[in-house]
């Protein structure tokens, strides 16, 4: 049996679409007769992350990810976060000249840039200088492909997300009664996500926000008329999407959006801006409206037909996700 190992700073309990990338591409993996290990800040001390608490980061020197990756004795490491346990497993395995491969999740230069004084080309380069040293870099859309070749990345493989079907799929009941048109934002409550754009919007209807982030308690003061309803998950996340009429993306910064998938297999068109992850989830079809003007796009997928999305959202499967992913690290 194949054992391959996990490595990554985000984990539970993190809500955000890294996590369950990482977690429902291990239970696929199972399911295709992989042996799936983790190796995550719960098998560290930890400390919270500045400015952004929710986020633990492991308190860990080489020796001690070195000790746990000798006793996994993995086919197969792959390495899918920048942090201190991607650097130390990355060292682990150029020191050993052991194999690895690695992936982007997050546009994190410009995460950085909207927190500190940090210039993007600085951060690009210590990102380059960590992914071009695998046996390759998987990525989720092709606009995020291009961004990279761009930037001098190499050996640039693609590897797509899913949505689960079973839970995210069109209800009879409501579970929310608020003013319509229902727009939803779904995510961290975090400045990278540009949610000001969202909340700022001059549409009829009732905004909803769910999840939670450092700037959740700035915003709500602020945005009184909106109603935050703070983390949700499983079957009440679910209804809560089905129970809504558009689902608003106002990121700029994000590499695919797993939540544009779980709003389409809901029932709910899109709203968003047309850049990376919304251009590649949603591009010309007709199951959302990509406008600069984020107003003209929400009035524009009012118009959508709900079964187009549900349709649509059928074609992205974990399972082939999971396919794709076990191609790229036996390359």
């Amino acid at each position: 049996m194949t054992r391959i190992l996990i490595v990554t700073d985000a984990w539970h309990p993190q809500v955000n679409g890294v996590v369950r990338s990482l977690d429902r591409l291990g239970l696929e993996l199972k399911k295709q007769g992989r042996d799936v290990h983790y190796l995550t800040p719960l098998c560290f001390k930890t400390l919270p992350c500045p400015t952004y608490p929710e986020i633990r980061l492991s308190l860990t020197l080489g020796h001690g990810v070195a000790k746990k990756i000798n006793a996994i004795k993995p086919d197969y490491v792959h390495i899918a976060t920048e942090g201190p346990l991607g650097f130390w497993a990355r060292r682990y395995c150029m020191q050993r000249h052991v194999s690895f491969t690695t992936s982007y999740h997050t546009r994190f230069p410009e995460y950085l840039a909207a927190r500190f004084p940090v210039p993007v080309a600085w951060t690009y380069a210590a990102l380059r200088w960590f992914h071009n040293a695998g046996r390759c870099c998987m990525v989720a859309t092709p606009s995020l492909k291009r961004d990279l070749e761009d930037r001098g990345f190499t050996d640039l493989h693609y590897w797509g997300r899913g949505v689960d079907l079973e839970l995210f799929h069109p209800r009879n009941e409501k579970i929310l009664d608020d003013a319509k048109p229902l727009l939803l934002y779904v995510g961290r409550v975090a400045v990278e996500k540009n949610i000001n754009a969202f909340l700022e919007l001059d549409c009829p209807g009732t905004k909803i926000v769910v999840g939670d982030g450092p700037q959740r308690p700035e915003l709500e003061a602020k945005h009184p008329e909106v109603h935050f309803l703070g983390l949700k998950e499983g079957e009440e996340l679910a209804a809560i999407y089905a129970s809504c009429d558009v689902f608003v993306f106002p990121s700029k910064t994000d590499t695919f959006g797993i939540v544009l998938l779980e709003a389409l297999a809901s029932g709910l068109p899109v709203a968003a801006y047309p850049v990376m992850g919304p251009l590649d989830v949603i591009g010309d079809s007709s199951v959302g409206a990509l406008n600069d003007d984020l107003a003209t796009a929400v009035r524009e997928a009012l118009k959508i037909d709900r079964q187009a999305c549900v349709d649509y959202a059928a074609g992205f499967s974990w399972e082939a996700s999971a396919k794709q992913f076990q191609s790229n690290i036996e390359i």
